[in-house]
Protein backbone atom coordinates (compact mmCIF):
# COMPACT_ATOMS: atom_id res chain seq x y z
CA UNK A 1 0.00 0.00 0.00
CA UNK A 2 1.70 3.47 -0.87
CA UNK A 3 1.76 6.36 1.87
CA UNK A 4 -0.57 8.76 1.11
CA UNK A 5 0.55 12.29 -0.05
CA UNK A 6 1.52 14.08 2.64
CA UNK A 7 -0.38 18.29 2.34
CA UNK A 8 2.29 20.81 1.51
CA UNK A 9 1.76 24.26 3.03
CA UNK A 10 1.40 27.31 1.05
CA UNK A 11 0.87 30.46 1.57
CA UNK A 12 -0.15 32.32 -1.75
CA UNK A 13 -3.58 31.32 -3.66
CA UNK A 14 -3.59 33.10 -6.64
CA UNK A 15 -6.07 35.92 -7.60
CA UNK A 16 -5.88 34.93 -10.95
CA UNK A 17 -5.54 31.21 -11.95
CA UNK A 18 -5.99 31.06 -15.68
CA UNK A 19 -3.25 32.40 -18.43
CA UNK A 20 -3.58 32.10 -21.56
CA UNK A 21 -1.13 33.00 -25.06
CA UNK A 22 -1.88 36.29 -26.20
CA UNK A 23 -4.03 35.88 -29.40
CA UNK A 24 -5.64 32.38 -28.27
CA UNK A 25 -8.24 33.57 -26.19
CA UNK A 26 -11.15 32.63 -27.93
CA UNK A 27 -9.50 29.43 -29.71
CA UNK A 28 -9.78 26.12 -28.33
CA UNK A 29 -6.34 25.72 -26.40
CA UNK A 30 -4.56 22.68 -24.49
CA UNK A 31 -3.69 23.24 -21.23
CA UNK A 32 -1.46 23.05 -18.44
CA UNK A 33 -2.70 21.69 -14.97
CA UNK A 34 -0.19 23.45 -12.31
CA UNK A 35 -1.02 22.44 -8.67
CA UNK A 36 -0.73 25.27 -6.12
CA UNK A 37 1.67 23.57 -4.66
CA UNK A 38 4.21 23.79 -7.84
CA UNK A 39 3.19 27.60 -7.94
CA UNK A 40 4.06 27.84 -4.06
CA UNK A 41 7.39 26.20 -5.39
CA UNK A 42 8.38 28.83 -7.71
CA UNK A 43 7.26 31.49 -6.03
CA UNK A 44 9.81 30.31 -2.89
CA UNK A 45 12.58 29.53 -4.93
CA UNK A 46 12.49 31.77 -7.93
CA UNK A 47 10.65 35.27 -6.83
CA UNK A 48 12.12 35.09 -3.30
CA UNK A 49 14.83 33.60 -3.68
CA UNK A 50 15.01 31.44 -0.97
CA UNK A 51 17.50 28.01 -0.73
CA UNK A 52 16.24 24.97 -0.81
CA UNK A 53 15.93 23.94 2.37
CA UNK A 54 14.65 26.87 3.59
CA UNK A 55 11.57 26.35 0.75
CA UNK A 56 11.35 22.71 1.98
CA UNK A 57 10.93 23.58 5.42
CA UNK A 58 8.56 26.58 4.91
CA UNK A 59 6.30 23.93 2.61
CA UNK A 60 6.58 21.49 5.22
CA UNK A 61 8.29 18.51 2.87
CA UNK A 62 11.64 16.98 2.52
CA UNK A 63 14.59 18.33 0.44
CA UNK A 64 13.94 15.76 -2.02
CA UNK A 65 9.92 16.07 -1.99
CA UNK A 66 10.41 19.98 -2.44
CA UNK A 67 13.29 19.06 -5.68
CA UNK A 68 9.91 17.03 -7.16
CA UNK A 69 7.29 19.66 -6.81
CA UNK A 70 10.04 22.53 -8.65
CA UNK A 71 11.10 20.13 -11.35
CA UNK A 72 7.38 19.38 -12.24
CA UNK A 73 6.38 22.77 -12.64
CA UNK A 74 9.10 24.35 -14.31
CA UNK A 75 8.82 21.48 -16.98
CA UNK A 76 4.97 22.43 -17.15
CA UNK A 77 5.64 26.24 -17.19
CA UNK A 78 8.24 25.34 -19.69
CA UNK A 79 6.09 23.44 -22.03
CA UNK A 80 3.16 25.98 -21.50
CA UNK A 81 5.78 28.79 -22.74
CA UNK A 82 7.56 26.73 -25.44
CA UNK A 83 3.96 25.09 -26.92
CA UNK A 84 1.58 27.69 -26.49
CA UNK A 85 -0.70 26.23 -23.80
CA UNK A 86 -2.82 27.78 -21.37
CA UNK A 87 -1.62 27.79 -17.55
CA UNK A 88 -4.62 26.78 -15.17
CA UNK A 89 -3.50 27.04 -11.49
CA UNK A 90 -5.84 24.14 -9.14
CA UNK A 91 -5.79 21.62 -7.43
CA UNK A 92 -3.08 19.72 -5.49
CA UNK A 93 -2.33 18.19 -1.82
CA UNK A 94 -1.95 21.49 0.10
CA UNK A 95 -2.92 23.07 3.06
CA UNK A 96 -4.00 26.53 3.07
CA UNK A 97 -1.62 28.99 5.88
CA UNK A 98 -4.56 30.58 7.07
CA UNK A 99 -8.42 29.38 7.96
CA UNK A 100 -11.01 31.48 8.58
CA UNK A 101 -12.58 30.18 11.83
CA UNK A 102 -15.88 30.92 13.41
CA UNK A 103 -16.37 30.85 17.15
CA UNK A 104 -20.02 29.37 17.76
CA UNK A 105 -20.14 31.06 21.32
CA UNK A 106 -19.81 34.27 20.31
CA UNK A 107 -20.31 33.91 16.65
CA UNK A 108 -17.51 35.79 15.51
CA UNK A 109 -14.90 35.03 12.89
CA UNK A 110 -11.25 35.45 11.98
CA UNK A 111 -8.69 34.34 10.07
CA UNK A 112 -5.71 32.49 12.12
CA UNK A 113 -2.66 31.12 11.01
CA UNK A 114 -2.69 27.67 10.89
CA UNK A 115 0.71 27.14 13.22
CA UNK A 116 -0.52 29.22 15.91
CA UNK A 117 -2.77 28.19 18.55
CA UNK A 118 -6.59 27.73 16.76
CA UNK A 119 -8.02 25.45 19.75
CA UNK A 120 -9.80 28.90 21.65
CA UNK A 121 -11.17 31.62 20.22
CA UNK A 122 -9.09 34.66 20.63
CA UNK A 123 -12.22 36.84 21.72
CA UNK A 124 -13.89 35.16 24.34
CA UNK A 125 -11.68 31.94 25.12
CA UNK A 126 -14.21 29.18 24.14
CA UNK A 127 -13.01 26.16 22.36
CA UNK A 128 -16.23 25.99 20.31
CA UNK A 129 -14.20 26.76 17.17
CA UNK A 130 -14.53 25.53 13.65
CA UNK A 131 -13.72 26.20 10.13
CA UNK A 132 -16.09 28.51 8.47
CA UNK A 133 -17.32 25.92 5.87
CA UNK A 134 -17.23 29.23 3.11
CA UNK A 135 -13.25 28.77 3.01
CA UNK A 136 -13.15 26.01 0.75
CA UNK A 137 -9.22 26.07 0.84
CA UNK A 138 -8.94 25.33 4.05
CA UNK A 139 -7.71 21.22 4.27
CA UNK A 140 -6.83 21.66 8.30
CA UNK A 141 -10.17 22.22 9.36
CA UNK A 142 -13.01 21.65 7.19
CA UNK A 143 -11.77 17.58 6.72
CA UNK A 144 -12.76 17.64 10.80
Amino acid sequence: MARPIKCRKIELFPNTTYFVPLGKENQEVEEIKLKLEELEAIRLKDMEGLSQQECADIMEVSRQTFQNIIDSARNKVAIALTQGFAINIKGGNFAFNFCEIKCNSCNKTYGINYIKDKSLCPSCNSDQVVCNKRNRRCSKWCSR
